[in-house]
């Protein structure tokens, strides 16, 4: 829908032939209405479910789940949402926002872009269940062990980075009345919103310039030659400055891999564009401080690496 509409305004209204500014400028545009919308929507919601749900009530109950339940909970719920990298922001701040310990936050944020019902289905019609299926188990085991390692790694409470440390504000004075619980919530999501929009802006016009401006066949030139051992980190390297969808890089990364590309070597590049993008990191800087960015993106890169090559390892 936000595609159609970006088409009918740059060709229609426009006039801008295809092309790469066509492409580039469709790309901004609906990433940035679907984005904004998102954070607004999400934001809202998760502020007017907190005048009912006081942060301590959500807190004890994270804090006292058995087993490493609200991990997988967190991971599965990645699973189940279509977003990009980008768009998983919103609700990670509601995690954070919830009281939500430092692992299950990054449980969900690693997870969602990677892993959902859309991309399922594709990388089973393209590469068959077996393979869908194991993706999708590795994407969610992903996202659950790197919450785990960040957690140990940086606590249960995480560092934020300046205007982020106090972005929700604060759990004193909730509203009680339904009419002034929307008020508070429109309120909520509209501070935030005007705290981080230029930032979001930035990060999305990064990734439609590398999107518009990057052909797939530079990828497989690139990664074409090296081994299945060193050309996954090669991918995952080459990956992080891209801003893609899981579902959209899918078919080309089907491209590749019929091309000779190796399997892992080819899924790694797709999950590092996908859960790990240049854009992705921008908009997480006003939130979290640069050791917590370093270590999320350290730990699921590793990960992405890992995977990659018991993809290509098998295969030997």
């Amino acid at each position: 829908m936000f595609e159609n509409f970006a088409n009918f305004l740059i060709s229609g209204a426009l006039g801008i032939n295809p092309g790469r500014i066509n492409d580039v400028s469709v790309f901004f545009i609906a990433d940035a209405i679907q984005i904004i919308l998102l954070m607004l929507v999400v934001i809202f919601g998760i502020s007017l479910i907190r005048t009912f749900f006081p942060t301590d009530r959500l807190r004890k109950f994270f804090l006292n789940s058995k087993f490493g339940s609200a991990y997988f909970l967190a991971a599965i719920l990645g699973a189940v949402t279509p977003f990009c990298s980008c768009s998983s922001i919103p609700l990670f701040l509601g995690f954070l926002e919830a009281g939500a310990p430092t692992g299950v936050a990054f449980a969900f944020l690693a997870t969602s872009p990677l892993v959902n019902e859309v991309v399922f289905a594709i990388m089973a019609g393209k590469f068959g269940f077996a393979v869908a299926g194991i993706y999708a188990l590795s994407g969610i085991l992903l996202g659950v062990a790197a919450g785990m390692i960040l957690e140990k790694l940086l606590g249960r409470k995480i560092e934020t980075a300046g205007s982020g440390a106090n972005i929700f504000g604060t759990q004193s004075d909730l509203p009680t009345i339904f009419g002034e619980r929307i008020k508070y919530s429109a309120k909520r999501a509209l501070m935030i919103f005007r705290k981080m929009w230029w930032i979001i802006l930035i990060g999305i016009a990064v990734g439609a310039l590398i999107h518009g401006f990057v052909p797939a066949e530079f990828f497989l030139r690139t990664l074409g030659e090296s081994s299945k051992v060193w050309g996954v980190p090669a991918a995952v390297a080459l990956g992080l400055p891209i801003y893609a969808r899981s579902a959209s890089i899918v078919p080309i990364i089907f491209a590749l891999t019929t091309k000779g590309l190796p399997l892992g070597t080819a899924l790694a590049l797709m999950m590092s564009a996908a859960g790990l993008s240049l854009p992705e990191a921008v908009i997480l800087k006003k939130i979290i401080s640069w050791r917590v960015l370093v270590t999320f993106f350290a730990s699921v890169a590793i990960g992405i690496i890992l995977l990659g090559l018991a993809f290509n390892l098998s295969s030997l």
